[in-house]
């Protein structure tokens, strides 16, 4: 009887979660509230681009798995583990060093990955474990991967390439551009796959986590997930080649090849998840659960206190951040005017605004400068965009800076390359681009410098911006660009403007690093 009437005072799994659960609820407001800009973002992006508009269904679903595992978790009890201090802390610092590059993916990767961690420390890890993949799952809502479009773009336009030369249509190949008999055709972002990738990932997760319950298997189905749209975006974009060659370039021209092409992905996802039904793991079923009595568990009477704890640990770790960055003084040290170089020695500047109608592409740059030099004969030119600052849409390395528009009909970019040359005795890092227009080919070398250092390796530029901001140093940044034109059809032409892109180069840099000597 005693034992009976015990089991009757001992609160029941509502009562005893609800401690914890006020915590967590207060502690992933505060989050939300203090990392507010990131989120936001993240939403910004959900609105404005079709690609990542699934973000808007990531926290929901996310919720609803959770929900589905309710009974498992009023089996368990909460328990404070103060271990996830440590990779909240790192998750932290993480976001800081992201902010101060200016990196929003890896900012709003931060953001997302705390929300498990104050769930690992405020529940413990044994019910954090019950709803690891839910949690998991979140990581999907950050807008993430576009450095992978071009990679892609070049891959398809390689597989397409290869694919009707095999069935024995002639084609003239130029990276992303290609030519048929019928017509022309070029690879553009919408080409590369990319969203599929995307959607294809997110579906075939959430697939492998209700269908297969060994993690092998679910890690197997999302490596499916991931190389098969690859491979069927290369057929896609065959397919809609061959569509627009035999019907004299009337179909699968314009945006009816973008409906061909979902509807070809809606057919190779029933396909794969089809397949993938035929190794569904019966164990990954939900079973009907017994909740745990209360007598099998000891109540922990400090849970209470220990909850407590870890909102005052965890609120000093996340509002820790915010107070730093308030109370950062940048040095905002910047050249007044960008002085276009004049050169002393074999190039002379020329009253000339331009040796041809292509210009490079720099968003929020706080100056820009062109000019034509000339040696006897021969021509080279220079663009110069100055960042005093970097700040979000206003920073030297920022994916909307390009050679060329991707929807150019006019400028084609042939090829890119890294390079290091020998210029006047020293090694200067460079990427070698080659460009054309109906009507001109141009050789294009860029570099850059951030507070006076020269490099074409935008990792190390943003690691020294990462240094500089944190430190409070000034943060100018200069991309450099030097082109000349050539003849395409001619490898000796390209071997010239190579030559004098280096007798440009050397004596343009001295100019170029005593302007770019940062001032204390």
């Amino acid at each position: 009887m005693s034992t009976v009437m015990d089991e009757k005072l001992l609160p029941g799994p509502a009562l005893r979660m609800r401690p914890a659960c006020t915590v967590l609820a207060v502690l992933l407001l505060l989050q939300m509230l203090l990392f507010y800009p990131t989120y936001w973002s993240m939403v910004e992006i959900w609105w404005r681009s079709e690609t990542f508009a699934h973000g808007f269904f990531i926290f929901p679903i996310s919720a609803f798995l959770i929900w589905k595992k309710r009974h498992h978790l009023a089996a368990a009890l909460p328990k404070t583990d103060y271990r996830a201090l440590l990779p909240l802390a790192g998750l932290v610092i993480l976001w800081l060093v992201a902010y101060a590059v200016d990196v929003n993916a890896v900012k709003q990767f931060a953001v997302v990955l705390m929300l498990p961690t104050l769930v690992w420390l405020v529940l413990g890890w044994r019910m954090t474990s019950i709803i690891l993949f839910p949690l998991a799952f979140l990581a999907f809502a950050v807008p993430f991967g576009e450095f992978l479009i071009y990679p892609l773009m070049e891959f398809t336009a390689v597989f397409t390439v290869h694919a009707i030369r095999a069935v024995g249509i002639p084609v003239f190949w130029e990276g992303l551009y290609f030519s048929l008999p019928s017509g022309s055709w070029s690879v553009v972002e919408a080409c590369s796959g990319f969203r599929y990738i995307l959607a294809s990932l997110t579906l075939g997760a959430l697939y492998a986590y209700l269908s297969y319950h060994s993690i092998w298997r679910r890690l197997a189905f999302m490596l499916l997930a991931l190389i098969v749209p690859i491979i069927a975006n290369g057929i896609r974009a065959f397919m809609i080649v061959m569509i627009g060659h035999y019907s004299g370039m009337e179909l699968a021209v314009g945006v009816d090849h973008l409906i061909y092409g979902w509807v070809w992905f809606g057919v190779v996802m029933f396909v794969m998840f089809w397949i993938g039904s035929y190794w569904t793991d019966k164990s990954a079923q939900e079973k009907p659960h017994s909740p745990v009595t209360a007598p099998a568990q000891a109540v922990n009477a400090n849970e209470g206190a220990g909850s407590i704890w870890a909102l005052v640990l965890a609120g000093v770790i996340l509002a820790a951040p915010v107070a730093l960055v308030l109370g950062q003084h940048d040095d905002t040290s910047a050249i007044e005017t960008l002085q276009v170089p004049n050169l002393a020695a074999e190039w002379e500047r020329t009253a000339e605004q331009n040796i041809t109608e292509w210009q490079p592409i720099y968003q929020g740059a706080t100056q820009e400068i062109s000019a034509v030099y000339r040696s006897g004969s021969e021509a080279a030119g220079l663009h110069v965009a100055y960042f005093a600052a970097q700040q979000q849409g206003q920073e030297l390395v920022n994916r909307g800076h390009r050679l060329i528009h991707m929807k150019d009909k006019f400028w084609k970019e042939l090829s890119r390359e890294t390079r290091i040359e020998q210029v006047a005795g020293a090694d200067v890092g460079l990427i070698e681009a080659q460009i054309k227009s109906p009507e001109q080919s141009l050789l294009v070398w860029q570099w850059k410098y951030f507070n006076g250092v020269r490099t074409s390796n935008d990792f190390y530029l943003k690691a020294l911006e990462a240094w500089a901001k944190i430190a409070g140093k000034p943060q100018q940044g200069a991309a450099v660009i030097l082109y000349a034109a050539y003849d395409g059809d001619s490898k000796e032409g390209l071997t010239n403007a190579r030559r004098r892109l280096h007798g440009f180069a050397a004596d343009l840099i001295p100019q170029l690093e005593r302007q770019f000597t940062v001032r204390h």
